[in-house]
């Protein structure tokens, strides 16, 4: 299905690129693409049983799909007012919106519910923020196994994931075959939190 299908099933609008609001340490609003989101659902690393926070999740895109998907519920975590405002208003005609929640917050001050056990981000910020958001992780009382999932991976995040003594590589799952030029970084990265 295209992205303007999959809007249309899910009841949301998601489309669309915004960097209205970015800079050195927020980058800009860009969902997910579909068959990413896709593959995540497929991979078997998430169910019903599971609550993903979401990182800047913009407008709810990976929040609505999963929850639609795999029935796992999502918190949403976004800072900009406006694209939560849109969020919010998504999840006011989304199917599954009684499993998909978002707060106004900066994720580095956001405390982790102790229920969730699976995080995901796309390049929502800086290494600085993400430094931070991992302190906030490690602080969270959850006594379940913790993956969390990047998508798109820059270097820098990679070089900080690769040698965090917390974190371990886990899996990755390959989307490069999705999208035209064999890009590397087409991918999610998987790693558990120890």
């Amino acid at each position: 299905m295209t992205e303007a299908q999959w809007d249309k099933l899910l009841r949301i609008r998601t489309s669309g690129r915004d960097d209205s609001k970015s800079d050195q340490y927020r980058f800009p609003y860009e969902p997910t693409p579909y068959p990413v989101l896709e593959r995540l659902a497929d991979s078997g690393y998430l169910s019903k049983r599971n609550v993903i926070l979401d990182y800047g999740c913009g407008k709810g895109r990976a929040g609505f799909f999963l929850a639609y998907q795999v029935r796992c519920r999502c918190i949403g975590v976004e800072y900009d007012s406006r694209i939560y405002d849109a969020a919010v208003r998504n999840r006011e005609h989304a199917g599954f919106a009684g499993r998909v929640e978002f707060v106004h917050a900066k994720a580095e001050t956001y405390p982790v519910p102790p229920e969730c056990d699976r995080f995901y981000f796309f390049n929502p910020f800086s290494i600085e923020i993400l430094q931070k958001v991992m302190g906030r992780i490690r602080e969270s009382r959850s006594e379940r196994e913790k993956l969390l999932f990047f998508y798109y991976p820059s270097d820098e995040y990679l070089s900080y994931l690769m040698t965090a003594e917390e974190l371990m590589f886990f899996d990755e799952i390959d989307c490069r075959d999705l999208f035209e030029g064999n890009d590397v970084r087409e991918r999610i990265m998987i790693f558990s939190f120890d």
